[in-house]
């Protein structure tokens, strides 16, 4: 008997539409899926743990032998709304920064964007996220997925990375991929991964109504959220922006470890 296929999902709204399929059980035994955060995702595929995971995108380049499966990913053109940077004051005068130690894409474009934009090199630190967006003892805080869609946004500065992305590049930004093990033919994945999103895309609907009782969101931001700031195919623009990010991250020196990252 052949066994299932070991997919990780990362437990944010912003997978959703791609893991709707999994989710919903519409692989039957082929398919075994479990939620993580995206750096725990990470760890499990390169343990071999799981056969397939939606992973950071700066990932792909730290796990020997994975491959990214053609077709989808989890993307913005513009403004993402589920990754920023709150700072107390002007961004060009920060010098300390909380992360989350779930957010490694994340935190690689916020050291190319400070470093490219604002021409600074604050210090990173990994801290808990802070209900109120920047904990104290630090100038400003890098926050991902659900809980960047739930801050007050009002006593801050606040950066979109993809907006800022998008203004020095021209290109959208790919937070995330599907990536296999080595060994996996992944020409014959793709198939599997467009039909759970477009499970998902079909299934919009109930989604958005979940979502907004589970987050506390207005369903109109989370439909906006899904539809307008999120892109899921990943087409040749997509491709061009992650090639970027990729050069970018290697001219750096950003894509050996991720403890080389923070402080």
């Amino acid at each position: 008997m052949k066994s299932p296929l070991r997919v990780g999902i990362v437990d944010f709204l912003n997978s959703r539409p791609l893991a709707w399929g999994f989710l919903q059980g519409s692989f039957g035994d082929a398919v075994v899926a479990s939620y993580h955060p995206p750096a725990r995702v990470a760890d499990l595929l390169a343990a071999g743990e799981i056969d397939v995971g939606l992973i950071p995108s700066i990932e792909v380049l730290r796990i020997a032998g994975v491959s990214i499966v053609p077709g989808t990913c989890v993307a913005a053109t513009r403004e993402a709304r589920s990754v920023l940077l709150l700072s107390r004051g002007p961004i060009d005068s920060v010098r300390r920064i909380a992360i989350d130690r779930n957010s490694r894409t994340s935190v690689a474009l916020t050291r190319i964007l400070l470093a490219e934009v604002w021409k600074i090199e604050p210090e990173l630190v990994v801290q808990a996220a802070s209900p109120h967006g920047v904990a104290e003892g630090f100038d400003a805080a890098l926050l991902i997925g659900d809980p960047a869609l739930r801050v007050d946004r009002s006593p801050f500065e606040v950066v979109d990375l993809a907006a800022a992305w998008r203004s020095l590049t021209g290109l959208p930004f790919v937070f995330a991929v599907w990536a296999a093990r080595e060994g996996l033919g992944v020409q014959d994945l793709g198939p599997l991964f467009d039909r759970s999103l477009r499970e998902g895309r079909l299934a919009l609907d109930v989604m958005i109504e979940q979502a907004s009782s589970e987050l506390d969101l207005e369903p109109s931001r989370v439909r906006s959220y899904l539809t307008e700031n999120l892109r899921f195919d990943f087409g040749a623009e997509e491709a061009a922006g992650l090639e970027e990010f990729y050069r970018r991250a290697r001219d750096r020196g950003m894509v050996d470890s991720p403890s080389e990252e923070v402080a």
